[in-house]
């Protein structure tokens, strides 16, 4: 067990270190994180008086966005070069489709689900428990498909479970600890309103940082004065180093198994 918690640690460190070289590097995905979220919200307010088609039109926007985010993203963990906003440009349109098709492939189910659970009594909690589970085992979605760029959303959905179930413990344990001091009850109500979009839903990854910092803060006891601006003002570089490190993480993660990686550290056999 200790021989397994140094192994756990020196992969934390080591996706640290490359996580702050990285945003060091790629700062400027946060000023894009920016821009996406006024668009964003530009096309929320068109979209909404439109029914179905503007909900199709809010969907296409949002594959836009996540895939560029994503590109820029890649480029901040497989690059050593910096970025400018000639990348931003640049990686527009990038993995449009690959959005596209993982969150057509969810929205079907989601909308019988939801229309299902309308007429039973113990519908929001049924609800709920399934869209934890998804949070759980589609959870690293989007570093599968701008890691391992499979071709179909079903191998995008295979390989996130698979992924899961080979290195949960790694994979959520970092946001368990920050998760922790906040309680369960907390973690469950994040959970199940993330799950839905598998993270593939800009405001939802905008709003796990917000939500953990408006709750850290709160939990330290800042004026009401000063919090909400700070939110505000963290919330995108917070977001952009979440996803850095995840990014940084799951590609020293996959493909490995844990008894590898012990090997790989030279720190001996289980």
């Amino acid at each position: 067990m200790t021989t397994i918690l140094r192994a756990t640690l020196r992969l934390y460190q080591a996706a640290f270190r490359a996580t702050g070289q990285s945003f060091a590097r790629c700062w400027i995905i946060s000023v894009a994180v920016v821009i996406f979220a006024g668009l964003m919200g530009a096309a929320t307010s068109v979209a909404a008086p439109l029914g179905i088609l503007g909900g199709f039109i809010l969907g296409a926007v949002n594959a836009l966005l996540i895939g560029t985010t994503l590109s820029l993203i890649e480029q901040a963990v497989k690059s050593s070069r910096s970025l400018t906003f000639r990348d931003i440009w640049d990686s527009v349109g990038q993995y449009f489709w690959d959005v596209i098709a993982v969150g057509f492939v969810l929205w079907v189910p989601i909308m019988v689900l939801e229309q299902g659970m309308l007429s039973n009594p113990n519908g929001p909690f049924l609800a709920a428990a399934i869209f934890l589970l998804l949070f759980i085992m589609l959870n690293p979605a989007p570093e599968v498909i701008y890691q391992l760029r499979r071709d179909s959303p079903l191998d995008v959905i295979r390989e996130s479970y698979e992924f899961v179930v080979e290195n949960w413990i790694e994979w959520f344990l970092p946001l368990m600890i920050v998760v922790a001091p906040l309680g369960l009850s907390f973690f469950f109500g994040i959970s199940s309103r993330l799950g839905r979009g598998a993270g593939l839903d800009f405001f939802q990854v905008l709003l796990l940082p917000f939500t953990l910092l408006t709750a850290w803060f709160g939990y330290l006891g800042l004026p009401d004065e000063v919090g909400p601006l700070l939110v505000l003002v963290l919330t995108p570089p917070a977001a952009v180093v979440m996803l850095i490190f995840r990014g940084h993480l799951f590609a020293a993660l996959y493909g490995s198994s844990r008894r590898q990686r012990l090997f790989q550290n030279g720190i001996g056999k289980t």
